[in-house]
């Protein structure tokens, strides 16, 4: 029986089918979409946060992060995954996708769920809860429904993935190994199956709660609910990553030195990365986790996770710097780097991604994650700073760039007003990295807590206190870090659907010319890359030694 094949990608030479390719489509679409809306909905927190209640009310504040943060990091994040998912099993695996009706059911609980949880979030704000929804707290079972309603379509996009996976590996269309992009978004599908298993587990239970059949430990709730809630996030680093190898190869022809250790790397990551979940719980009173079990955790078994990370970090800027000296750029150790596509957004929003992930996201996610250098960020505003490195500045930067990709490669649309794309990634990392930076410093030197929509005035209470002037400085460096990311992130917005709307069609002949994809072939020492390497372990290793330093001082809020 002849495949269905619809056509074959002129620069990438991917076959690309037509019922994986218009779920591709649309699921990237409305991505982006909840991006824009998350955009939308930071305003009033960041105003909260950096001109005071006067301006922008607590009550405000708490609707808007809850805004914010489900369409920012869960809605604009997974259904793009599911984009990821689907390019990997079908184009990468050439194959067709395996359960298309059963893919679209999936799609359409994922969007019922969003809108829901949207429509409560902005008709019924006095019955809103936190972006953790933390037991007692109770909102209207709809609430629930919506999240298991969207978890039940994401389930359907795995198994769907895994079924296409299945049949590639059943008619061998692949080689002998698996394709290192395939292989990333398995990682990733297996991270996403436990992360909704224990998202099923913890609001299952508590849908049946609202509704008055059963009653729902807090601390049972707490637990399963964080193996959903960071869990997610572990999603987006396996998925990140598998952006960066992929733009590595699109941008500059760059493959990893070793597909052996990369995909060590991701093995690495099934054994340890959803342990850092714990420490959402590491400072409870509760005594839930046992001393030993806490010390072996954040002591031992968490630094697998974190030695896959640190192989990705070397792995992904080796790739780019062996295409490029492949291409001929070899003068001197950093010439390869002067020479590199620089006004290609695509290549920008990598290296920013990579950069910004690893001096912000990962080192703070090390920190963190530590039992003793947990006392310090836990519930303080640092917290918000480092999922800012992570999953904005790194994940949803990878992202982008991809999408300047899928828009000529799978849209088959020229990218519009191509000056302003090449500074786009520019101003929304640049932006989105002072923001982080202010944040941690707020919370780790001066205490500020996070999701507060009174910080100073404490609702005049008698806890209010009385900042240093230094706290105002920094507030408005996270304003100006917090507008610049957001002027740059609109514009990508802007860029995508003025792209998909009034962007040139391209025929095939102008997709192989502009945007022809091939691996360049032969031996490149990374030598660059190993200097760059050892310069950023030893800065690490500083960062963490000095924050050792810094718990052993004794902490005052607002500092000495």
């Amino acid at each position: 029986m002849a495949l269905p094949l619809e056509r074959t990608c002129p620069a990438t030479g991917l076959r690309l089918f037509s019922a994986a390719e218009a779920l591709i489509k649309v699921n990237a679409v409305v991505a982006v979409v909840f991006l824009l809306l998350g955009f939308l909905w930071v305003v009033p927190s960041i105003m909260n946060r950096v001109l005071g209640p006067e301006v922008v009310s607590p009550r405000l504040y708490y609707q808007a992060t809850f805004l914010h943060g489900w369409n920012m990091l869960i809605f604009w994040i997974l259904f793009f995954e599911v984009a990821l998912l689907y390019f990997a099993a079908s184009a990468l695996l050439r194959t067709p996708l395996r359960f298309p009706g059963l893919a679209w059911g999936g799609f359409w609980l994922m969007l019922l769920g969003a809108v829901l949880i949207n429509y409560l979030g902005v008709v019924s704000p006095s019955n809103f809860l936190p972006f953790t929804p933390y037991v007692p707290l109770q909102a209207p079972p709809l609430f629930y429904l919506a999240v298991i309603l969207f978890a039940v379509g994401a389930i359907l996009a795995v198994f769907v993935f895994f079924a296409t996976l299945h049949r590639a590996w059943r008619e061998k269309t692949y080689g002998a190994t698996m394709p290192l992009g395939a292989f990333g978004a398995l990682t990733a599908a297996i991270l996403a199956t436990t992360t909704l298993l224990s998202g099923a587990i913890a609001f299952i239970p508590t849908f049946l709660w609202s509704l008055g059949w059963l009653k729902v430990d807090p601390l049972w709730f707490r637990h399963t609910y964080w193996g959903f809630g960071h869990g997610a996030q572990q999603v987006n680093l396996a998925a990140m990553v598998t952006a960066w190898y992929l733009l590595a190869l699109f941008t500059v022809g760059g493959t990893t030195p070793s597909e052996r250790l990369s995909r060590i790397a991701f093995l690495l990551y099934l054994l340890g990365i959803n342990l850092g979940s714990a420490h959402h719980l590491l400072t409870e009173p509760t005594g839930a986790l046992s001393s030993a079990w806490t010390w072996v955790n954040t002591g031992y078994l968490i630094h697998v996770a974190v030695l896959g990370s640190l192989i990705h970090a070397f792995s992904v800027p080796a790739a780019i710097e062996r295409g490029l000296r492949l291409k001929g750029f070899t003068q001197g150790l950093f010439g390869w780097l002067a020479r590199a596509p620089w006004g290609n957004p695509g290549f920008s929003a990598l290296v920013l991604s990579v950069i910004l992930f690893g001096f912000l996201g990962g080192m703070s996610g090390v920190t963190m994650g530590s039992y003793d250098q947990n006392l310090k960020w836990h519930n303080t505003l640092a917290v918000v700073g480092h999922f800012k490195g992570t999953v904005v500045a790194g994940t949803s930067l990878a992202f982008m760039g991809l999408t300047y990709y899928l828009l000529p490669l799978i849209f088959r649309r020229r990218l519009i007003w191509p000056r302003l794309a090449a500074w786009q990634p520019w101003l929304f990392g640049l932006g989105m990295g002072l923001l982080s930076l202010a944040m941690i410093r707020l919370g780790v030197v001066y205490g500020l807590p996070r999701r507060f929509g009174d910080t100073f005035q404490f609702g005049g209470s008698p806890f209010a206190f009385q900042y240093p002037p230094e706290v105002a400085t920094l507030l408005a460096a996270m304003g100006i870090g917090g507008t610049l990311a957001l002027l740059g992130g609109l514009l990508f917005v802007l860029l995508a659907v003025g792209t998909l709307l009034w962007g040139k069609p391209l025929t095939d002949e102008e997709i192989q010319k502009a945007y022809q994809v091939k691996a360049e072939e032969g031996h490149a020492t990374p030598k660059g890359v190993y200097l760059l390497a050892l310069l950023f372990l030893a800065f690490f290793l500083i960062y963490y030694l000095y924050n050792h330093w810094f718990l052993s001082q004794a902490w005052f809020i607002g500092g000495r």
